[in-house]
């Protein structure tokens, strides 16, 4: 079971979806998953690449009230390639969650 969250453009909560038994601690990881990859324009997971010891984001995970930086997060794009928002899904593996997140994506663009 799984949690999804879904932002606009300005990181604003638009949509979002708890599966019966879904971890009610990924209620706010989902979020968090979302506005990270809308905050910087790139999936969590990448940003939890940058945010390690050593790295040029180290710490970052402390700065806009809290952001997650593994995978989960997928930014979202219309057609012609425009960032309109982003998508957050927890309660799975991350791989999983990155997975779900990332389907999440790729069907908005069939719209």
């Amino acid at each position: 079971p799984m949690n999804i969250a879904v932002v606009d453009e300005g990181a604003n909560l638009k949509a979002f979806h708890r599966m019966d038994n879904a971890w009610l601690g990924s209620i706010d990881i989902s979020i968090k998953k979302a506005k990270t990859a809308r905050f910087f324009d790139m999936n969590s997971g990448e940003i939890g690449k940058l945010s390690q010891p050593g790295q040029p984001l180290y710490n970052i995970e402390h700065s806009n009230g809290g952001l997650i930086t593994f995978p989960g997060g997928v930014v979202l794009k219309d057609e012609s390639g425009t960032i309109i928002g982003a998508i957050g899904v927890s309660g799975g593996t991350v791989d999983q969650d990155h997975e779900v997140a990332t389907a999440g994506a790729e069907a908005l663009k069939s719209y």
